[in-house]
C-alpha cells in the first residue's frame, strides 16, 4: 500500500473518531455533514451505531435572538468564551475547540448543579453566528466578563444578565447565574475574551 493510501486510511479513521465524539455529544446530522468529510450514508450508520436510533429530522436553529434572553445568554457567553480559550490558548482546531469547549461547559454545569441550556447544536450555531459577524462579545461594566450580544449593540455601560437577572428569576436560577458569571469573568481576567475578529474562518 502506498504512503498516500496509508495517509488516507489514517485521515478516514480520524474523521470517524471525530464523528463519534460529535454524535455522543448530541450533534445533529446537519452539523456532522458540515464539519466532516464522511458521506451522509456513513454518518447515518455511525449515528445509529452510537445512539441506537436514526438521526432526528428537522431544521436547525436559525435565529440569533434565541441567545439574548438572560439565562440562554449566560450559558452562551460561558461556552463561547471557553471555545475562544481552547482556540487561542490551547491552539485547538475549530472542531476540537467545539467539542472540548462543549465538554467543559457541561462539566461546569454539573459542578454547579445547573441544568445545561445549550445543546451541542445551539453551541455550534452560536459559533457560526459569530463567524457571520451577526454577534459580538460585549464587556459587562460590573463584572468585566464578556457576554454575547447582537452585532453593533452598545459596548459601553452595559450590564450582563448574570449581574442583573430579571425579577422573575427564582433564587436557584440566580445562584446558577452567578456561578456562570464567575466562570466567564475569570475568562475575561485571563485576557482571553475576544471580539468576533478573533474567530478564524470555519474549517472546511
Amino acid at each position: 500500500m502506498s504512503a498516500m493510501n496509508k495517509k488516507t486510511v489514517t485521515e478516514d479513521a480520524q474523521e470517524v473518531f471525530r464523528a463519534v465524539a460529535l454524535i455522543e455529544l448530541g450533534a445533529r446530522m446537519q452539523v456532522l455533514e458540515s464539519e466532516l468529510a464522511l458521506s451522509r450514508e456513513r454518518l447515518i450508520r455511525l449515528y445509529r451505531e452510537v445512539r441506537g436510533v436514526s438521526p432526528p429530522k428537522g431544521m436547525l436553529p436559525f435565529s440569533a435572538d434565541w441567545y439574548m434572553p438572560w439565562l440562554p445568554n449566560i450559558h452562551a457567553s460561558l461556552f463561547f468564551n471557553t471555545y475562544l480559550f481552547m482556540k487561542k490558548e490551547a491552539s485547538c482546531s475549530h472542531l476540537d475547540a467545539l467539542t472540548k469547549g462543549y465538554r467543559l461547559y457541561l462539566e461546569h454545569c454539573v459542578r454547579n448543579d445547573a441544568e445545561p441550556v445549550l445543546d451541542l447544536t445551539r453551541a455550534w450555531t452560536l459559533v457560526r453566528f459569530f463567524e457571520a459577524e451577526m454577534l459580538q462579545l460585549t464587556p459587562c461594566c460590573r463584572c468585566t466578563g464578556k457576554f454575547v450580544a447582537h452585532k453593533h449593540d452598545l459596548q459601553r455601560g452595559v450590564v450582563c444578565g448574570a449581574c442583573q437577572p430579571p425579577s422573575r428569576a427564582g433564587r436557584t436560577r440566580k445562584v446558577a447565574a452567578r456561578a456562570a458569571a464567575q466562570a466567564f469573568t475569570s475568562v475575561a481576567d485571563e485576557n482571553i475574551g475576544a471580539t468576533p475578529d478573533d474567530v478564524p474562518a470555519q474549517a472546511a
